[in-house]
């Protein structure tokens, strides 16, 4: 069987994408109550060369998003001590591992972890082999194009495949691009060619459209979908309605229930906290129409007392024109 199958409609499998900071595991939960994404990946979770690795692994909560699978997102240097780790999370029921080679933090990379890992692709192999050879369940990658350049994209990627991981995730743009310029898709098609194994396409999908053309583009085998499904929390749900061939129409009380398990997860924060992290979700939600982001300005700057009062305020103003278009 596939470990990345398409469903009875031929709509490839559908992922979540691992987001630090905004996509912590009380968005996790809160969009797994919306669902139509197959699988899950917590943010990273840092294994630094003084990693105390019981006490580390407590951490990852394979059910923070049940039914949908969630697997653990690693992140460190050190083979030794994130293969320990690989074990750890396996052990705590994590159905899949993946190796962060993508993080673009300076705090994260001047410590020799995340993106840095693509300066060094015999590092790289060897930080996977340690952890394919650790555990039984799936380990996976997901890789930027490269750190300062791409002229290591090749060896990188081939260093990950020969480690014997199941399946790579490519964000094309590298370290020093951040997330700022435009996704090169060309890079997946790139890949796609060169990889034996199968590869997931992630970066700029923010609508059915999207999808559609980095599948045909880039043939890449699965999508993973991060800061789109933010700004727009019913895109799996759009994506697989495509291929089913109907009309996906979501509902405002879906959408409402979404917001207030958000909430929920962040009441018992201070008060500034929760407007932060509102906010920073918010943000998003407010891109789905020239309406909302007429008001985006307004619902940022807006002095608040607490996160109730900012729902009080923008909820209103979100019901009245909230639908997000395929």
């Amino acid at each position: 069987m596939s470990i990345l199958p398409r469903n009875k409609d031929n709509c490839p499998t559908l992922l979540l994408a691992p987001m630090e900071g905004l996509g912590d595991v009380v968005f996790r939960k809160a969009m797994a109550t919306i669902g139509g994404f197959d699988q899950a990946c917590t943010e990273f979770l840092r294994v630094p060369m003084n990693a105390h690795v019981p006490s580390l692994a407590k951490k990852y909560n394979p059910e923070d998003t049940y039914p949908i699978p969630q697997a653990a997102q690693l992140m460190g240097s050190d083979p030794v001590l994130m293969a320990e780790m690989a074990q750890a999370v396996a052990e705590r029921g994590a159905p899949r591992i993946d190796l962060n080679c993508g993080c673009p933090s300076n705090t994260v990379t001047g410590r020799g972890a995340g993106s840095s890992l693509l300066k060094d692709p015999e590092l790289l192999h060897k930080v996977a082999k340690a952890m394919v050879d650790a555990v039984t369940i799936p380990v996976t990658a997901k890789l930027r194009s490269g750190f300062e350049d791409t002229s290591l994209f090749k060896e990188n990627i081939l260093a990950a495949q020969e480690s014997g991981i199941k399946f790579l995730t490519l964000h094309p743009r590298t370290k020093v691009d951040g997330y700022g310029p435009p996704a090169k898709w060309e890079y997946i098609a790139a890949a796609k060619s060169l990889l034996k194994i199968p590869l997931v396409g992630n970066g700029d999908i923010l609508n059915v459209d999207d999808a559609l053309r980095m599948l045909k583009q880039t043939q890449c085998d699965a999508l993973m979908i991060g800061r789109g499904s933010v700004a727009n929390p019913f895109i799996f749900h759009q994506i697989k309605a495509h291929f089913s061939g109907i009309k996906y129409e979501p509902k405002w009380e879906q959408f409402h229930h979404f917001i207030m398990t958000f909430y929920q997860g962040i009441i018992h924060l201070p008060e500034r906290n929760q407007i932060n992290k509102l906010k920073s979700v918010f943000t998003c939600l407010f891109k789905a129409s020239e309406t909302l982001q007429s008001k985006r300005q307004q619902m940022l700057t807006t002095t608040y007392q607490d996160g109730a009062a900012f729902l009080s305020h923008c909820i209103p103003i979100l019901k009245d024109d909230w639908q997000y278009s395929a």
